[in-house]
Parts: structure tokens; sequence; C-alpha cells
């Protein structure tokens, strides 16, 4: 007779194979056993050398040479009416430098873009004339409906999500940069377009990254939609659009925008 030890140890070493093979059959996609990649000791192994960023050279202005100019105070060829669309009847200073006609109303641009870098600067007037929103304001537009503040916040209290460099009733800018108004403000400003699917529904917001003076102060925040005067933002779906710039009836100077397409 065989030995009872050794038939109850077939017995357990079959019951415990027999769990194995069903638990297998119940979860077949267990995770493989990890093995260790292969250490790298070659730094050559993590080169990329394709593909090779395009070269960009800067002109006489510091322009870089893929970017559209749009205004180099030689004239306004670029910018229209953006009541009419006819020209525009903003003023052009023998400084290379254009001001707001009060009165005569926005100008956009001729070319319509989508997600651009514009680099833009501005002075308010000289004078300081009002206080709040009525100093120094005007605005740049992207696509029309979503704006850039521009205000002379120089020790000018106003609501905080308009002031200078705020994307106007959303985003208080993150500090306020803003010089005195005898001297010239920058903007450069990062915005990428919201996208819509083929039903018009928003399927991506839109965002702004603002630079002021060489200091950020908008840090890639989401548009909620339009920028409202009154009421909440809107989503309406749209392709690419023209840059507007406002005559909020104030002598506000322009010089130097240009565009890079992104």
């Amino acid at each position: 007779m065989k030995n009872p030890f050794y038939l109850l140890l077939t017995l357990l070493i079959i019951f415990s194979c027999k769990e194995k093979i069903e638990a297998q059959q119940e979860n077949p996609k267990q995770e493989a056993v990890a093995t260790p990649e292969k250490e790298i000791t070659d730094p050559k192994e993590t080169e990329v050398w394709e593909p090779e960023p395009k070269v960009v050279s800067f002109n006489e202005n510091n322009i870089p040479s893929d970017a559209i100019v749009l205004f180099d105070g030689t004239n306004l060829d670029a910018w229209v009416s953006a009541k009419d669309t006819t020209a525009a009847a903003w003023i052009l200073n023998p400084d290379k430098t254009m001001t707001v006609a009060p009165g005569t109303g926005d100008i956009q641009t001729k070319q319509h873009f989508g997600s651009v870098q514009l680099h833009i600067e501005w002075s308010a007037p000289d004078v300081i004339e009002g206080e709040g929103q009525g100093r120094g304001n005007s605005g740049v537009f992207f696509y029309k409906d979503y704006e850039v503040q521009i205000l002379d916040s120089y020790q000018n209290r106003t609501y905080s999500n308009g002031q200078a460099t705020s994307v106007y009733k959303q985003h208080i800018p993150l500090v306020n940069a803003t010089k005195a108004p005898d001297q010239w403000q920058t903007y450069d400003i990062i915005f990428h377009a919201p996208e819509f699917d083929a039903d018009g529904k928003k399927t991506k917001s839109g965002t702004f990254t603002v630079i002021h003076n060489g200091v950020l102060v908008q840090d890639h925040v989401a548009l909620l939609g339009t920028t409202e005067y009154r009421g909440l933002p809107k989503n309406i779906p749209h392709g690419k659009g023209p840059i507007k710039l406002q005559d909020h009836s104030n002598p506000v100077q322009y010089r130097n925008i240009w565009v890079r397409e992104l």
C-alpha cells in the first residue's frame, strides 16, 4: 500500500494547479511581470536630430522673419474700418505711430487669423484726463469678440477684471505692470482660438497668455466665451477672424504691431 502522506501531497499539488488554471481562465489579461529596461549609458541614444527647427532671423526693428507686419508706421494699408471695411481713418503720425481718431470707430485687420502670437506697443495720452474706464481706454480684440483690455492703469483704480491686460470681464491680471502714461507699453499675447465641432458645439476653449512689459500677467487662462460688456460669455462657432483695435474715444497711440501665425 502506498504511503498516505505522499498520496495527500499529490492531491494537494493537483488541487493547487487546478485553482491556478481556473484563476487564469477567469482573468486571462493578467499583467506580465515587468522586465527591467536596459540602462542607457551612451548619451547619443537619447539625441533627436529630426526635425530641425526652422531658423528665424530678425530685422533692424527686431521683428522676426516669419512675422506678418500689421503696422510699421509707414501706412495703414493692413487695416480697415470695422464698421464698413472702408479705409481706416485713424491718424498716421510723422514719428511712425498712429493715434485713435475719436469718433471714427474701431479698425480691424484685412487679413483674418486663427491662433497667433501678437506683439503690440501702445501709449496712453500724455495729458491725463478722466479716471477709471475713462482714462486711456482702448482694447485689442481677437476674432472681434475676445478682448485684452488696453487702459491707463498707472495709479488709476478701476474694477480689476477691466484694468490693463485683463481678459475683459473674465480674468484679472496677476499683477499690474503698467508704466506711467509718458512711456510706451508692450503687450506680447499668445492667443489659441477655441475649437468647435461640425454641430457648432465648443470642443476646446480658447486661451490667452499675456506678457506686459516683460512681465507675465495672464498665464494660459481659458476663455469662457466672448468678452461681453453686459451679460454672460457666449460661445458662437466661428473660424478665423480679424484682429481689432478699439476706438473708446481716447487718443491712445500705437506702434510696431506684428503677428505670427501658430
